[in-house]
């Protein structure tokens, strides 16, 4: 993956940057030495690697905003991470960037029961999110599987959803507003403890937007009443595309679980040897989530277990506890953990129709088969956002071609059947090249015209999103203009 020749002329003033950002930042919130930023030269996208010029570690608003002032007036990119969680790329750095990371701005700053939200800062993690309102019966709804880790700040900058999202939407159907600073260190709020904001709506251009326009800095969120139960269900099917089928049918049937997760062979035996879930061996396996009081949750799976029996189901079974509960959810929500215990894989992120299940599903195990690299699947079937898992040797040479060719063919797929290349991962590096495979040159120079906007240098997050020619070139061109 090509990523853009450093700047020389910021390289050789390093010291001078480094020197500016410590007077404006407590000590030790400045990393700059070869040797420590090597925790910053990836995310989760691990192939590819690149130590930044810098780190820094604000734990304010006006933190952030005295070094994005800075770096605007050095003509330094500026990369923003959460917690490095990125399976896209998005938090790769380029040698002459700084990266600046919101791990320590992680406090609740106002939490309103009577309203529903919380505010936060948006280094706080998203599970954490939830422990800090559960004890008063709320939680937090959108719940990536690294929860657990990612930062609300790369939630909000990749729109993540869950597993839950069927029912409560992704990040941006829980973002009520935002405090943002922009490139040039100007502080903005955007929305805020109310439904609808007056006006364009900012909050959504911003949602998404994988860094290209601000840095995020609080967040005003949603946060629900617990559902008085919940109750999973195991289906077993004896094909891919037969599981595929019972999830069309769930969702044509009008019923909404509150989750419908999907995982073939290789991650239902992964996931049994990791955290013994009890799940049956079976070729494609359904985890059908619902909730609401004992009689709705009876009424609902009835209905659900009706479809699923006229597919011929191998296994059907309900939970009976809250324990076993638990252990259905640890096993799905520990996938990408235990595939990565027996074998380096790359995650994909197309989206589909879901009544396109069944045929994806068959195409992508013929492509598996023509480049020779074994694919697992897991994803949020209810919603149709796929996780394929390509399997490659890291360590052969050519592998990891190989695999990103087997997935941008992948993700060609999901655009051709009316998908998209991403739906909560987002672009980053990862997928940058394959958007004129989704968006045509009008579409592009839209968006494009959008980062214009607010970041008029192209100094965030550089080299993502947009291919790399385009995005060098119209910075350039920028550049020329001032």
């Amino acid at each position: 993956m090509q990523m853009p020749d450093p700047d020389a002329s910021i390289l050789a003033r390093k010291g001078h940057i480094v020197a500016r950002l410590q007077e404006v930042l407590p000590k030790g919130a400045v990393i700059s030495d070869i040797s420590e930023t090597r925790a910053y030269e990836c995310d989760a996208l691990t192939a590819y690697r690149c130590p930044p010029l810098a780190a820094v570690l604000p734990t304010s608003t006006q933190d952030v905003s005295a070094v994005l002032r800075i770096c605007h007036e050095e003509g330094v990119p500026v990369v923003p991470r959460g917690a490095g969680t990125s399976l896209a790329g998005g938090a790769l750095p380029t040698a002459d960037s700084v990266i600046l990371g919101v791990a320590r701005m992680n406090a609740v700053l106002e939490t309103d029961y009577d309203n529903r939200f919380i505010r936060v800062q948006t280094g706080r993690t998203n599970l954490s999110v939830t422990g800090a309102v559960e004890e008063n019966g709320f939680f937090y709804a959108p719940d990536p599987s690294s929860q657990l880790a990612c930062a609300i700040a790369g939630n909000i900058a990749m729109n993540s959803g869950g597993a839950h999202c069927l029912k409560y939407g992704v990040t941006t159907n829980n973002l009520l507003g935002a405090t943002v600073v922009l490139m040039d260190g100007t502080v903005v709020e955007m929305g805020g403890a109310h439904l609808d904001a007056a006006g364009l709506d900012l909050l959504g251009v911003i949602c998404g937007s994988e860094g290209q326009l601000s840095v995020v800095t609080e967040a005003t969120l949603r946060i629900l009443p617990k559902p008085e139960g919940a109750r999973p269900v195991l289906m077993g099917f004896d094909s891919n595309e037969v599981a595929g089928a019972c999830v069309s049918d769930i969702i044509k049937a009008g019923v909404l679980p509150v989750a419908i997760e999907f995982m073939d062979r290789p991650c239902i035996e992964a996931c049994e040897a990791f955290a013994h879930a009890g799940y049956p061996m079976c070729e494609a396996l359904l985890i059908v989530e619902v909730e609401g009081s004992p009689a709705e949750i009876d009424e609902q799976l009835g209905l659900i277990l009706q479809i699923a029996r006229q597919h011929n189901p191998v296994e059907l079974r309900e939970s009976q506890s809250e324990d076993e509960s638990a252990r259905i959810w640890l096993g799905r929500k520990s996938a990408f953990g235990a595939m990565g215990q027996i074998n380096d894989y790359m995650c994909l992120d197309g989206t589909i129709p879901v009544t396109a299940l069944p045929m994806v599903l068959r195409r992508i195990g013929e492509l598996s088969k023509s480049y020779g690299l074994d694919v697992a699947n897991v994803f949020h079937a209810g919603d149709g956002n796929m996780h394929p898992l390509i399997l490659f040797d890291a360590n052969k040479p050519g592998d990891l071609e190989l695999c990103e060719a087997l997935g941008a063919d992948i993700l060609r797929l999901c655009v051709e059947v009316g998908g998209c290349l991403t739906g909560e991962h987002g672009v980053g590096i990862e997928k940058r090249d394959l958007m004129v495979d989704q968006f045509d040159p009008a579409d592009m120079e839209a968006q494009m015209a959008v980062k214009d906007v607010f970041d008029p240098q192209w100094l965030l997050n550089p080299a993502k999103v947009f291919p790399l020619a385009s995005s060098q070139s119209r910075r350039v061109a920028r550049l020329a203009a001032e």
